[in-house]
């Protein structure tokens, strides 16, 4: 069993803005969205996908899969950091503003990288 530091456990966050004027604009953002999911990613929002990392080298080979993978038109930024970081953040729904419970350490039984990898994502 191993675990990792909050400060080496990385949270990738995709958002992206892409067109969805003509049907065939509003395929490519699905299969987009679709390939976000198919890797792990759970929307947070309807443009903004998050997912955990077990370190920086996991996070700039997801990198290089979703620039294989983005659509031509559109814009997509990716943000990493760490798990620590990620602990900071605030939540303000209305006039209410909700404390982020965050998970106990993430126990990760196999801690090569491949294997929190799916197969679609194997380089």
């Amino acid at each position: 069993m191993t675990y990792l530091s909050g400060y080496r456990l990385m949270w990738v966050m995709v958002l992206f803005d892409l067109p969805v004027i003509t049907e065939k604009e509003r395929k490519t953002a699905t299969k987009f969205r679709n390939f976000l999911l198919d890797n792990s990613f759970e929307m947070v929002q309807f443009s903004v996908y998050l997912r955990p990392c077990p370190g920086k080298e996991h996070v700039e080979r997801l990198i290089k899969l979703i620039e294989m993978n983005m659509p031509e038109e559109g814009k997509v930024d990716i943000l990493s950091f760490t798990d620590k970081q990620y602990e900071n953040i605030v939540t303000l729904r209305g006039n209410s503003k909700i404390k982020r419970n965050n998970p106990d350490q993430y126990i990760l039984f196999q801690p090569n990288i491949d294997s929190f990898l799916p197969e679609s994502a194997k380089l």
